[in-house]
């Protein structure tokens, strides 16, 4: 298509171009998604038998139909919850190329005010996995390395050696962010392939040793090992069971970092690898399960025994980098989620960086701080990755079930499916989600009350910012807007008006100018009523971002003067939000169009300088002690103009070196103040008669 041909193109003719262009299945992007998508599920083979076995007593208790039913279980859930319901069903729910839960939210938020609660529950939830991934994973891999012996010495001898090393590695891979999830692919996708194709490899080779463990596929393997006497956790194995599926979820969540079509023509590779691996683990534990050595020996893992001597260094250092790249799919699937609430205004506004040309990969510094100070956390507190897979999959299974519930709508709103088929297969998934969610629900007193916490903190803070939000939006000041065209002559009496001073040469306020050229009320009682402004021109500038990286355009409006300019500025996301150098660049543009008159300056360091000065006005609203309102109301919007403080308008746009005056606007929710009192006038006669308890003076010590 020629550069002419694609100028001509609608709107939703080049949306369509993109997202065709974004599913799009090529070679680089599958080892991208490799790199991306598939770390935390392709590491799983390091901890779920070897969980399996140490919570059934270990070797010695388990039998040949035991290791065949674990197999089947765990073959199983992959096929249900990760090939059926993520890859077939939730891959087709995006919303323009991005995927999770807040995206599919935002598909079915029509059908129902209150699906936002389980979209904010899974959130919080999937936000919490995120810091409990990273942890397991490398903890897991560096503790093989303990004892073993390399270069004829022993580097790693002790626990706390194994937990510098943890800690130093995830420091390592969060700086690693910033230069985003493209880069990180390219160099992690390599790897994960060499990964992948290695425990398909290892599977295969312990496999041969007896081919007949292939029955295990049958699923009536798996029904036998529920009801066998053998299985001292009977139902409850279910929760080690799904831990081999616990990066399902961020399949649909990193949709929108490597595209639909690189997760369809990868999946079934990375599926076939991790069932061979499953396998030849089974095998071998068959083959040694009445070995007395490794009876004896402590945190045995089949993994890493099952794989010949003479390779166990070597798969040890591949399973190391395995484990630090399967942190990324939970750490870039977090970011993912956090601007997609953003964009729901049911989280903070927070700085968000785009480190390559893709909008779909961001880097959200607070969120990264946030998940490396919490994985630091769990790994000094659990100090074993025995204990952190007991506690491990809890929030993960809420998460799933959220999203079986918005999937459900989703399906419902497409009406390809009639209600009762939708209806049946979203049944089947939630009754099977549900056991796992009853199954994993013992790990809470374990320890999951940890990362629970940290998710009931979450949910706490999108309540406040979405309820906050409409609690502000419904007050009798706020939720008036008026047109500046019915402001238009008071503004220019008010820049005429010599008796009172010049406040500033541009007056600028930061808002979204609304059809009919509507704003915020608060702005014109900022400019005429409580302190009038007087300048040379009124600015009202509403910042939009584009969904190309490096746009860079604006429109004017003047209303018919030159005093009042409605400024819309379009930037790309890679576009740095500098608001008050563009600005300077407008007002000259407008200049030399005879739009405006110059400023000339006559005290200055640039010659002929003809932009005067500029003064940014940013409103901060206070909540008003003459709410009339109830306690609960009245704490959250509180709380909420509290989390604002930690968000910095002035370093958003830009603003850090520019003449930023922050005014507070007093904000009643509810009802308004009644006035109870009325002040009687007294003469002097009767105001001696009146009995004072104490003299109130400012100045005096005394006084409390």
């Amino acid at each position: 298509m020629s550069l002419e041909e694609k100028r001509n193109l609608t709107l939703d003719e080049k949306m369509k171009m993109k997202k065709k262009l974004r599913n799009k299945l090529s070679f680089a992007g599958v080892l991208i998604a490799l790199g991306v998508v598939y770390g935390d599920i392709g590491t799983s083979p390091l901890y779920v038998m070897k969980t399996i076995i140490e919570q059934n007593g270990g070797l010695n208790t388990i039998s040949t139909d035991f290791i065949l039913g674990i197999v089947s279980l765990i073959f199983w859930t992959l096929t249900i919850v990760t090939s059926v319901k993520y890859v077939i069903i939730a891959l087709r729910a995006d919303n323009n190329g991005e995927g999770g839960i807040f995206a599919l939210y935002t598909l079915v938020r029509k059908r129902g005010k209150w699906l936002i609660i389980p979209a904010m529950i899974g959130g919080a939830t999937f936000l919490a996995d995120g810091m409990m991934t990273p942890a397991v994973t490398v903890t897991t891999a560096i503790e093989e390395l303990k004892g073993m012996e390399i270069f004829h010495r022993v580097p790693i001898t002790s626990q706390n050696q194994v937990i510098i090393i943890t800690v130093l590695i995830l420091s390592f891979l969060f700086f690693i962010q910033k230069f985003g999830t493209e880069l990180i692919g390219k160099a992690f996708g390599p790897i994960m392939m060499f990964w992948f194709g290695f425990l398909g490899l290892m599977g295969l080779y312990n496999l041969s040793f007896d081919w007949t463990f292939l029955r295990a596929l049958n699923p009536y393997y798996a029904i036998k090992l529920l009801m066998s006497p053998q299985n001292i956790h009977g139902l409850f194995i279910l929760g080690s069971i799904f831990l081999a599926t616990t990066g399902a979820e961020a399949l649909y969540s990193d949709m929108g970092h490597v595209g639909r079509g690189n997760i369809y023509g990868s999946w079934p590779f990375v599926k076939v690898m991790l069932l061979l691996n499953y396998l030849g683990q089974a095998v071998w534990i068959e083959r040694f399960r009445n070995d007395a050595s490794f009876q004896a020996m402590s945190g045995m893992n089949p993994f890493f025994q099952s794989i010949p001597e003479p390779l166990r260094i070597a798969a040890v250092l591949l399973a190391t980098a395995a484990a630090i790249i399967a942190s990324q799919a939970l750490i870039s699937g977090s970011y993912t989620l956090v601007s997609e609430a953003t964009k729901l205004k049911i989280f903070p506004r927070l700085k968000t960086f785009y480190p390559t040309n893709f909008k779909g990969q961001l880097y959200i510094p607070t969120v990264n701080n946030i998940l490396w100070i919490a994985c630091i956390f769990i790994v000094f507190f659990f100090k074993t990755s025995a204990r952190m897979s007991g506690v491990y999959g809890l929030e993960i299974t809420i998460t799933m079930l959220m999203t079986t519930i918005l999937l459900y709508q989703w399906l419902l709103s497409r009406k390809s499916l009639s209600k009762i088929i939708s209806t049946l297969i979203v049944s089947f998934f939630f009754f099977i989600e549900i056991i796992f969610f009853i199954t994993n629900s013992t790990k809470f007193m374990n320890g999951a009350y940890i990362t629970m916490s940290i998710a009931f903190v979450l949910i706490c803070i999108m309540f406040i910012w979405l309820y906050g939000d409409y609690l502000k939006d419904n007050n009798s000041f706020r939720r008036h807007y008026v047109s500046l065209l019915a402001f238009k002559k008071q503004l220019h009496d008010l820049q005429e008006d010599d008796t009172m001073p010049l406040y500033t040469e541009n007056l600028v306020y930061l808002t979204k100018v609304r059809d009919g050229y509507k704003v915020r009320k608060n702005i014109i009682y900022s400019i005429l009523d409580k302190r009038p402004k007087r300048a040379r021109i009124y600015w009202f500038v509403t910042v939009n971002v584009t969904d190309e990286p490096y746009t860079s355009a604006y429109s004017v409006e003047t209303f018919g003067t030159d005093y009042m300019v409605n400024v819309q500025l379009y930037l790309g996301f890679r576009i740095d939000q500098k608001v008050n150098v563009f600005l300077r660049q407008i007002v000259n543009d407008m200049m030399i169009n005879g739009e405006l008159k110059p400023q000339p300056q006559r005290y200055t360091t640039i010659p002929d300088r003809q932009v005067g000065d500029f003064s940014f006005v940013l409103i901060k609203e206070v909540l008003s002690p003459e709410t009339q309102e109830n306690w609960f109301n009245k704490f959250v919007v509180g709380t909420r103009l509290k989390l604002q403080k930690f968000i910095s308008p002035a370093n958003w746009f830009g603003l850090s070196y520019s003449d930023v005056v922050e005014e507070r606007v007093p904000l009643t929710i509810g009802r308004l103040p009644v006035e109870r009192f009325k002040l009687t006038r007294v003469d002097k006669t009767e105001a001696d008669d009146l009995e004072i308890e104490k003299e109130i003076d400012i100045n005096d010590d005394d006084n409390e």
